[in-house]
Order: C-alpha cells, then structure tokens, then sequence
C-alpha cells in the first residue's frame, strides 16, 4: 500500500495511509506559508514534536475533530485534562495506534513544556522520521542501527535549527534513503538554503513546495 507524505508549509507535515491520516505539528491558521486550512483536511492522529507556538499551531482545532493526540508524557496529560484522547510517551520509546507503530527520537531544542522530540512513523511497511525542531546530534548516529528510514523531513532554516549543512549530515548519519527540508523560509530570519541541501544530498534530497508530496510506493 502508498504512503503519501505532504509537506503543508513550515514543519507541518500530513501523512495518508490507507486507514490512517497522520498529521505532525499542525500550525496553520497562522503559518504564512500554509498551504491548507485547517478546514480542509482530516487527521486520525496528531502528533506533536514540542509546544512552541510555530507548531502547536491548530492543535485542538484537530483534537476537538476527534485526532488521538500523541506527544510526551506532560504534554499528553495536559490535553488528556482538557477532556481529549491522548496517548503519552517518552524518547526511545514506542506505541502503536491503529495500523500505525509510531518511535519517539530525541531533539536537541528548547520548549515550554516536557521536551522536544522527533518521531519515526512506520506504517504500510514504511518509516517515515520527522526529526523535529533541533540541532545536529550524535544521536542521529543511533537510527541507522535501529530503522531503515524511507524518507526524514528535516529542518534547514539555521538560527533556532540545523542548516543545511548540518541537515545533510543529519541524513548521512541516519540512513535515511530520501529527505525532504522543512522549518524554513516561512520568515526572513529562518529562511534556510535548500540549494546547499540539494548540492550535498543529490539525488536523496527532494525539495518540496508547500502542499507538494512524496507517495512511497
């Protein structure tokens, strides 16, 4: 069975199974390089890498629409408390919702609450890594060992994340077969190089506009 990634602008990312629509970090409604609203697209299960405004964006939006919320623990009990179906967990740990197993990575950034996380999504036979908001880390070394990543969004916007150098080293060290940049050029400070992406990764890199796809056949 495909699985369709679309990149929605910033680090929104929406990810179509056969039984499942799976969307990361959902800012939006006030996301300049949005490519939707929130009105026009359906999620099963919302997952969300760390509570900082540019991604929780239209979370309860999706969670008031019935989304099971998937994040770490403090935050998952704070929207548990809020009367919304939550399911909690830690870095290096994993779950399985539905048809979907869904990996907690480690991030290397900042946040208001819990920490900040990154997640491999498998699903269909598929790992899909959204690396979150963060920094290049020798952790990133540990994926290889444990995945085999069919495709990782990976921040380039530099000043709050990784460049695009370090994003591409990100790749090497994961393994991942393709990748895509996200967290870049919705504002001048962050506006990132996806050219420098490309001229590193080649053919492994996939550069996508917002609303544009990678179906995984």
């Amino acid at each position: 069975m495909a699985v369709k990634a679309t990149w929605l602008g910033h680090s929104a990312v929406l990810i179509e199974t056969g039984s499942q629509n799976i969307l990361i970090d959902p800012f939006l409604s006030d996301n300049p390089s949005a490519s939707v609203k929130p009105e026009e697209i359906k999620a099963d299960l919302l997952l969300l890498t760390h509570d900082h405004e540019d991604h929780v964006g239209d979370t309860e939006h999706f969670l008031k629409q019935g989304a099971t919320f998937v994040g770490i623990h403090e935050l998952a009990v704070a929207y548990g408390e809020k009367g919304f179906t939550a399911e909690g967990m830690n870095i290096g740990g994993t779950i399985e919702v539905g048809d979907t197993k869904i990996h907690m990575t480690h991030a290397l950034h900042t946040s208001y609450t819990g920490h900040v996380v990154g997640f491999i999504i498998e699903t269909e036979g598929k790992q899909i890594h959204h690396a979150g908001d963060t920094g290049l880390t020798m952790d990133m070394k540990i994926l290889d060992e444990f995945f085999d990543i069919d495709l990782a969004f990976v921040p380039i916007g530099d000043r709050y994340t990784m460049g695009a150098t370090s994003a591409a080293k990100a790749i090497e060290w994961m393994g991942a077969t393709i990748a895509s940049p996200i967290h870049y050029a919705t504002w001048p400070p962050i506006q990132g190089d996806p050219t420098k992406f490309k001229e590193l990764l080649g053919d492994r890199a996939v550069i996508l506009g917002a609303g544009e796809s990678i179906t995984l056949e």
